[in-house]
């Protein structure tokens, strides 16, 4: 490495954050970047440690190490060629992925891990501000047609892959704007939806068609695209939200987190809501249950709306504040995580499971909860137990369910391509070739491996991108 005693003479230093008060005042990104100076500093603290296992947590497999050193070095526009050789879009995973790779590291040992995130994100900042982007067309065309239905991160890759390598794409989305849960499940203050709109005009410049405002299964037959398609890959997420069927789910004032997350954008995206459906928390006390990220969000676009309170909770027991080392490393560690959303405000509780909810003329009041116990049975199985005489109520005028989803919805394009599913409910494919129980159908992202990370999906993305090139051609020089 460059520098081979740079994580001993340098201390990890990552990006800040602009105040609380200032940023809950808008949705736009808050993240403070580190200077140039900085950021190469951090790059030679990438030690030589012989098995680099930030690769093993990876799902992308970025070359860490190599980019990392050609920072150091000030070689930025050589680090970005490295970094797209494997990352179609760094500038999502610089800012929305939860950074696997740095759990892995080397140095995390002592909770000193390279700053890889923030790393990679100023290689791709730096690379879009020098101009060192620019669409990457392909030098012939090979008369094949695909029709990628979903155009999240899995359906950008395999789309941008497949167009480069001279295939005729159209990427086909329900939603009226291109990008999936990026553009409708993350809000504008973690990720600028003005970065996926970049990356679409050079898409479109390399070939790509996109095609909102269409619903496959309704607006257009799914058939029919078998039919006109030389391949069809179907990358439409995993949106089957998962419910919770305690008495009084009727009232109104609930509602699932991608029913509240998604009109926010659209408000910040310019659009009108109408009041009779609008899902705003100013000045209400909101209630948001499930303890992952997307309720994350839901805290803190909760937060900017101006809720009179927010409360988090989830039915797991609060992990560890510090993991064990010993026995998690260099896999991902269970401990307690707290986002910029959690520093904004909101209370958060543990084992703590929803009874049932009251209302007063059909409108939701209150939380009625129980604590739980987790312990294991005879065959090792965790099992929950409600706490006697733990019951406890919480104030309520909005509640938001973000307790993840179950599996692709099958009702539609699925049911009409009559697609095997897999034992989870999720499109049958493997991981080596991608094809469905349906000739010339494949599947990549969510919609296969079930609810995951962005980082998984480009992935995925990129290996369908090369199993479709093979099924076409024969071959494929695209990397997997």
């Amino acid at each position: 490495m460059g520098k081979p005693t740079g994580f001993i003479e340098i201390s990890r230093h990552d990006r800040t954050y602009h105040p609380v008060e200032e940023r809950t005042q808008h949705y736009n990104e808050f993240v403070i970047p580190l200077t140039e100076e900085n950021v190469r500093d951090q790059g030679s603290r990438c030690m030589d440690c012989g098995i680099p296992y930030c690769h093993q947590g990876c799902p992308i497999n970025n070359i860490i190490p190599d980019w990392n050193d050609l920072v150091y070095r000030g070689q930025w526009e050589k680090a970005i060629k490295v970094l797209h050789s494997t990352n179609n879009f760094p500038e999502f995973t610089g800012r929305i992925c939860p950074a696997p790779c740095e759990a892995a590291c080397t140095l995390n040992i002592d909770d000193q891990p390279v700053t890889i995130k923030t790393i990679e994100c100023a290689i791709i900042d730096k690379a879009w501000e020098q101009g060192w982007i620019s669409p990457q067309p392909a030098a012939q065309k090979t008369g094949k047609k695909v029709a990628v239905v979903g155009s999240g991160p899995a359906g950008l890759a395999c789309s941008q892959q497949l167009a480069r390598v001279g295939h005729e794409v159209t990427l086909f989305e329900k939603n009226d704007r291109v990008g999936g849960l990026l553009r409708y499940g993350i809000p504008d203050f973690k990720l600028d939806k003005r970065l996926i709109d970049r990356r679409m005009q050079q898409m479109e410049a390399e070939g790509v068609t996109f095609q909102p405002n269409t619903e496959v299964g309704k607006d257009i037959a799914a058939k029919q695209l078998v039919n006109d398609y030389d391949a069809v890959v179907l990358s439409g997420g995993s949106e089957q939200n998962r419910d919770l069927n305690a008495p009084g789910r009727e009232l109104k004032g609930i509602y699932f987190a991608m029913e509240f997350l998604p009109q926010q954008n659209k408000r910040v995206a310019g659009d009108t809501i109408p009041e009779d459906i609008s899902l705003y928390a100013k000045d209400k006390h909101v209630v948001v249950i499930g303890g992952g990220d997307t309720g994350s969000d839901c805290v803190g676009t909760s937060k900017r709306h101006g809720a009179a309170s927010i409360t988090q909770l989830e039915i797991l027991p609060k992990p560890p504040e510090k993991e064990d080392k010993a026995s998690t490393w260099p896999l991902w560690p269970q401990k307690l995580r707290t986002s910029s959303s959690h520093e904004e405000g909101c209370e958060r509780h543990w084992s703590v499971s929803t009874k049932n909810f009251e209302g007063e003329n059909g409108q939701i009041t209150q939380v009625n909860l129980v604590k739980v116990e987790w312990q294991k049975d005879e065959q090792g199985r965790w099992q929950m137990s409600e706490v006697p005489d733990s019951e406890f109520s919480l104030k309520a005028d909005l509640v938001l369910l973000a307790m993840g989803f179950v599996h692709p919805v099958h009702e539609g394009m699925l049911q009409e391509l009559g697609i095997e599913l897999d034992g989870r409910s999720n499109v049958k494919a493997n991981d080596k070739n991608y094809q469905t129980s349906v000739d010339k159908i494949f599947a990549a992202g969510d919609m296969r491996r079930g609810q995951s990370l962005v980082v998984w999906a480009i992935c995925e993305g990129r290996q369908t991108a090369r199993a479709v090139d093979e099924f076409l051609m024969g071959s494929s020089e695209l990397p997997r």
